[in-house]
């Protein structure tokens, strides 16, 4: 891969995208990245926050990339310097914020499932992130509760529940990962992080594997200001983008 292409950016989600789920990237995708860098301009956003996507993409993260976009934009940084940071907190009222979550743990508090641990809702800058097991549980233990999600519908039903009860506040909820969902205002979605980058590039292509309807990638996959790309795993991120950029 050699000479840089303008006007066109590459936006990755970063769980099952560049990573397994919430694990660390590899040394081979890493270098792969560096490399597709010298082609277009690379971008990752991430519902997770900052320090997450440090744990998961390394510490030089915010060098590496030419845009990161942590808890879906909210949290932008463009190279070293931070370009844009919301409060859902702000937005939401402590009042409100109180009555949802006390809603929420009251809810996890009866919910009948095999493990429990703690954590169960993690305040974010612009988002709550809402885990049923806990986000304590093990890496083990995290799989096994993605697999009985899938046949008990846990989140979705979850998320029913809540939409229904604070209809009002207008807010959107976001299954992703292994374990939980985000929530935050509507609009506050990853097609957020785009306000950043729409008038800069002629060509936005957004890689994500959760780009089904209710997914986290949904949004910024059906938006008409990306070209979208499914993906099934890093390898087939990789994939995809050496057919696309080394033509």
């Amino acid at each position: 891969m050699d000479c840089r292409k303008t006007g066109v950016l590459a936006l990755f989600d970063v769980d099952g995208t560049l990573t397994p789920a919430r694990k660390v990237i590899s040394q081979e995708m890493l270098e792969f990245m560096q490399e597709l860098r010298k082609i277009v301009a690379v971008g990752v956003v991430g519902g997770s926050d900052l320090a997450k996507i440090t744990e998961q993409l390394g510490k030089t993260v915010i060098s590496d990339y030419d845009y990161v976009f942590s808890e879906n934009g909210l949290v932008a940084h463009k190279g070293s310097k931070m370009i844009g940071n919301q409060s859902f907190k702000a937005f939401l009222g402590d009042e409100k914020l109180k009555e949802f979550i006390n809603f929420t743990l009251h809810y996890i508090a009866d919910l009948d499932i095999p493990i429990k641990r703690g954590t169960f809702i993690e305040f974010r800058s612009g988002m709550l992130n809402v885990s049923p097991i806990g986000r304590n549980c093990s890496q083990e233990e995290r799989e096994e509760f993605e697999r009985y999600d899938k046949v008990h519908g846990i989140r979705t039903k979850m998320v029913e529940v809540l939409r229904e009860k604070f209809a009002s506040l207008n807010l959107t909820y976001s299954i992703g990962g292994q374990i939980s969902f985000d929530v935050f205002p509507q609009g506050w979605d990853k097609t957020y992080c785009l306000r950043y980058v729409e008038n800069d590039f002629q060509e936005i292509h957004f890689f994500g594997d959760k780009t089904y309807k209710g997914g986290n990638d949904h949004e910024i996959f059906e938006s008409t200001k990306t070209i979208g790309h499914t993906v099934t795993s890093p390898e087939d991120t990789r994939r995809q983008c050496t057919e696309l950029f080394s033509q």
